[in-house]
């Protein structure tokens, strides 16, 4: 079968390798289609998840498909069920440096008998778009480590992926006041599809002269600083952050569930003194089937931009380049 790994920096194969040997508590799906994200990216560029590794390194953890097998041991889960793959359940790290990834023909699930790994999905939700529950979990818990409620004005930095993930959460948690922000007109466009009230274009307009604008003014440090509750950074740009914390009023909340890979200089006077919170956020919510629900509720699929059969990877890869795309979703046959 095919699978998609890393042999060193720069170096990403579609190798053929032999399929999965499931034992009596492994499940093995036939992949319907996988995302590619920033992370994958990371790894192809220094060969690995900390650099080269001695054997080739499968990526891919965006994963729904379609169970081929199921392990005697194995309950609640039968042969043919539509599912999705929660790729870090029981810290088994699937394209996380497990020997398995989701960019192949078929996945072996370890120790899904444990439970907490596998999801099923209803008929009605189209396995590509069953596909976006990974991001969406990453999204989900950056809106709740903001800790927003309904009534909170929100910003969000980034209208990648992961940021369109947290504007649907927001929206399902019933907060309308929400403005996302990026350089990418085509990206802020999906944003205002999916429901943000406002979007910024950073490269355009004053950011905070718009927030200002748009959710008001609260006094700060004997200055009137914008009155947005709460920030989720999912841009990874480096400045962002110390401009929310120089010009976020006083008790705002900012959540942190981009990737920034240098260090980022921080004011912790200011932080004392308006009694900022900052909360870093990684992965999903505790409960991985909320994003198979939520799914199901709000309609996602002007997220996906991009599609490429499994032999077209070197062309997702390149799309993934392309700043004003959204998801990049690489499909398997299995519909």
């Amino acid at each position: 079968m095919r699978q998609v790994r890393i042999h060193g920096p720069e170096d990403v194969r579609i190798d053929e390798v032999a399929p999965p040997e499931p034992g009596p508590r492994d499940v093995v799906v036939k992949v319907a289609a996988c995302g590619i994200c920033g992370t994958d990216v990371t790894y192809a560029k220094h060969g690995g998840m900390m650099g080269p590794t001695k054997d080739p390194m499968p990526i891919g953890h965006e994963i729904s498909g379609i169970v081929l097998f199921v392990g005697a041991e194995v309950r609640g889960i039968d042969v043919g069920m539509r599912v999705v793959v929660h790729p870090g359940g029981g810290s088994f790290g699937i394209g996380n440096g497990a020997p398995e990834g989701g960019l192949a023909d078929e996945l072996l699930v370890r120790n899904a008998a444990d439970g907490g790994r596998i999801f099923p999905i209803p008929d009605s939700l189209a396995l590509d778009i069953a596909a976006l529950a990974e991001p969406l979990g990453v999204g989900m818990h950056g809106v709740e480590q903001a800790n927003v409620a309904a009534t909170d004005k929100l910003a969000i930095f980034g209208a990648g992926p992961i940021g369109l993930s947290a504007l649907a959460a927001a929206l399902d948690r019933g907060l309308t006041d929400i403005a996302v922000i990026d350089l990418s007109p085509a990206r802020l466009a999906i944003a205002a599809e999916l429901g943000a009230a406002l979007t910024i274009n950073a490269s355009e307009t004053n950011v905070w002269k718009a927030l200002s604008e748009a959710h008001g003014t609260a006094p700060a440090l004997g200055m009137p600083m914008a009155a947005t509750d709460a920030f989720i950074e999912a841009s990874g740009a480096p400045t962002v952050i110390p401009d929310i914390i120089n010009r976020a009023k006083a008790h705002a909340r900012l959540s942190v569930v981009a990737l920034h890979h240098e260090s980022t200089p921080v004011s912790f006077l200011v932080v004392l003194f308006k009694e900022l919170t900052i909360r870093g956020s990684m992965e999903y919510p505790a409960d991985f089937a909320s994003t198979v629900e939520l799914l199901q509720r709000r309609d996602l699929s002007p997220m996906v931009t991009h599609r490429y059969d499994l032999s077209e990877f070197s062309s997702a890869m390149t799309a993934m380049t392309d700043r004003n795309g959204g998801k990049v979703l690489l499909t398997m046959g299995a519909q």
